[in-house]
């Protein structure tokens, strides 16, 4: 997600902030106003290509080095180095597309650690990842089953002569940029977690197809469905144990939800700041529309709760980057939904006309019901939140 907008007229700024305008360093504008329309992309971040789509933004971090980088000691099996994700993060929601963020954040959170469970395909294939020649799409929600992936009907025979994979998969991140798709698949009837598996799917296998999903949104994130008719393939395409697809998922996930978090804290920030700049550089009466109560009052409610999104993120990151926390990471989910909803649907609100711009923030706005559905729906996710109430209580105990 990431349409920047100073929209203030350059005319309309004030010698210096309206007379009852707080001064603190959380509201005080660095740099002077721009002309309206979508708020300007940072002009370059180290080793980040302005305005790239996903791929080719993947290709840079990767020949960068940034990749490995995002991991303790530059290894996926340890874990996400926090401090160094959160940095990536920011990084690439200040020149990238919603949908170019998207695509790196899907595979650097999941795709990516995913591939060293084992296997000897996952093995090649992750050194090319991380180098940025390869693109790993992560094929998990099913037609028709959403958020309940045990209900999923893509299939894998395991066969003593090969694999056979069937099924569809619905709006895939990386999609239409993929070399390889990691499916997860049934390998046996029900709904038990140990009935499903990850194979690794080449982008070129014969019964492989793709089609870009219809939608205006994400662009840059190469989002499509897969469908997949009867693709043979050789048994060292299997990654990690059979049976332990969902389990290795529901860990890795976990990380995913982490990851978006960090990434939703930076958007507000940028779009609060646009907000503001905009505020203070439209006039209203004989001062802006920053002077006004109302809305002062609405900007601090918004400032409020990325403050705490910002401060829950920093509570439970390692617990969701070590241990793989999954009540930790819903919690996290379910905030971060919540916080970037009303953040982005009152900067739009106080944009005005202008927010209705091309790529404006009515624009992000809608691309940003992104956190309420991705990676598990809000109610899903606040199920599961519910699931674990005795323990996250009883860590609020005096």
């Amino acid at each position: 997600m990431s349409e920047r907008t100073p929209d203030t007229p350059a005319g309309d700024v004030a010698e210096g902030p309206p007379r009852d305008a707080p001064t603190g360093p959380l509201l005080t504008l660095a740099r002077p106003l721009a002309p309206p329309g979508p708020a300007p992309r940072a002009a370059h971040a180290p080793g980040l290509p302005a305005d790239a789509d996903g791929r080719s933004l993947w290709a840079a971090l990767g020949a960068a080095g940034r990749l490995r980088a995002a991991y303790t000691g530059a290894d996926p099996a340890a874990g996400v180095d926090v401090p160094a994700l959160r940095t990536l993060m920011v990084e690439a929601d200040a020149v990238s597309g919603i949908g170019s963020t998207l695509a790196l954040c899907v595979q650097i959170a999941t795709a990516v650690p995913l591939l060293t469970l084992g296997g000897e395909q996952a093995a090649h294939v992750l050194d090319e990842a991380l180098a940025g020649r390869a693109v790993v799409a992560l094929a998990a929600t099913d037609e028709g089953s959403g958020s309940d992936l045990t209900g999923l009907g893509t299939t894998v025979a395991i066969e003593a002569d090969g694999l056979a994979v069937s099924g569809v998969k619905r709006w895939i991140t990386n999609a239409t940029h993929a070399d390889h798709f990691l499916v997860l698949a049934r390998h046996r009837e029900g709904g038990h977690f140990t009935n499903f598996t990850w194979v690794l799917v080449p982008a070129t296998a014969p019964g492989v197809h793709v089609e870009p999903a219809d939608s205006q949104l994400f662009d840059g994130s190469g989002t499509g469905h897969l469908r997949l008719d009867g693709v043979r393939l050789e048994r060292t395409h299997l990654v990690g144990r059979v049976g332990r697809g969902m389990t290795s998922f529901a860990a890795h996930i976990a990380v995913e939800r982490l990851t978006g978090t960090l990434w939703a804290v930076a958007l507000c920030h940028r779009q609060l700041k646009h907000t503001q700049q905009h505020l203070q550089g439209r006039k209203f009466g004989d001062g802006t529309l920053w002077g006004l109560e109302s809305v002062r009052q609405r900007f601090a409610d918004c400032l409020v709760r990325v403050h705490q999104l910002d401060a829950l993120t920093d509570r439970l990151a390692e617990r969701v980057a070590r241990r793989h926390d999954t009540a930790a990471a819903s919690l996290l989910k379910a905030a971060a939904a919540q916080t970037v909803g009303h953040v982005l649907g009152a900067c739009a609100q106080l944009q005005g006309a202008e927010g209705f711009t091309t790529g404006g923030a009515q624009w992000t706005r809608a691309q940003a019901a992104l956190w309420g559905v991705g990676g598990g729906a809000t109610e899903v996710v606040l199920s599961a939140v519910a699931g674990s109430a005795d323990s996250l209580l009883a860590e609020l105990a005096p």
